[in-house]
């Protein structure tokens, strides 16, 4: 498959959900068997370089105009696992979250406002044929969002260093059972020692999120393009997802000092690459 730059394309963390392809109705179930048995499937920075390649156009084309018939394969325990991309709906997805993201003479210049109210027509349309409709995959960018790391523990963290052309890898997978689980208990925790916050709110939203899929799929956190941006040794001594499981059982015990602690960690670590995404 061509590639529209040899570029890597950083910056972007990812939320997955791979479903088994029996979760899948027919004829699609069929479709992402014959996928997975292609050998040049292709990867994330693919998507994103197409993605961006879109923009390049007068006037840019933000969404893409058919639906991607891609997806990530995982070979669990011999079970054929789908994460479909389904990158036009992403797209429309991120467009609603873009005014907030971006002030307005600046989102006028990245995207004209006719091209931005057609976009939504067409998501309001098409919408209205998918009412169930749901992404497989969340994206960050610059960050990765403290409720994803409520799904995984330090045990399931994936670190390699890379090498020559390879670059590095940090990523968490972990059983929706188990990622669900946790999500009920860091909600009761948090919601016993606070009456509100963003955190919490961030955890019933993706809560419900993975209550849509199979329960036997698996859940992915994957640093994606961000390990570009964070030195070798910061990313090799993030232990981001260990810092917060302690913070909740800090909290669930009523230990507010060690719950501090925790969350100071997590500051301290985030705050360089914050600083980077304002610098930029």
């Amino acid at each position: 498959m061509p590639k529209v730059s040899s570029v890597i394309v950083p910056y972007a963390t990812y939320l997955r959900v791979y479903e088994p392809l029996a979760a899948f109705p027919e004829p699609e179930r069929s479709h992402w068997a014959r996928y997975a048995r292609r050998p040049d499937r292709p990867s994330y920075q693919d998507e994103l370089r197409r993605s961006l390649a879109d923009l390049l156009p007068t006037p840019p084309v933000p969404v893409p105009v058919h639906e991607s018939s891609d997806a990530f394969v995982l070979d669990v325990d011999g079970v054929v696992c789908v994460c479909p991309w389904r990158t036009r709906l992403r797209g429309w997805l991120a467009m609603e979250e873009l005014g907030e993201e971006l002030p307005g003479p600046v989102l006028d210049a990245v995207l004209p406002e006719v091209v931005r109210r057609q976009t939504a027509q067409d998501y309001e349309r098409w919408l209205a044929r998918n009412p169930d409709a749901r992404p497989w995959i969340r994206t960050a960018t610059w960050q990765v969002p403290l409720n994803w790391f409520v799904l995984v523990s330090d045990e399931e963290r994936r670190f390699d260093k890379g090498s020559g052309e390879i670059p590095p890898m940090l990523r968490y997978r972990t059983p929706m059972v188990q990622a669900r689980r946790r999500v009920a208990r860091a909600l009761r925790a948090l919601k016993d020692a606070i009456d509100e916050g963003p955190l919490i709110d961030g955890l019933i939203d993706v809560g419900r999120w993975l209550e849509e899929f199979h329960p036997r799929s698996l859940v992915e956190l994957d640093y994606g393009g961000l390990v570009h941006v964070l030195p070798p040794g910061e990313l090799e001594d993030d232990h981001s997802a260990a810092d917060v499981a302690e913070g909740i059982e800090a909290l669930r015990h009523g230990d507010g000092a060690a719950a501090g602690e925790a969350y100071g960690r997590l500051v301290e670590r985030w705050r360089g690459i914050r600083d980077r995404r304002s610098a930029n």
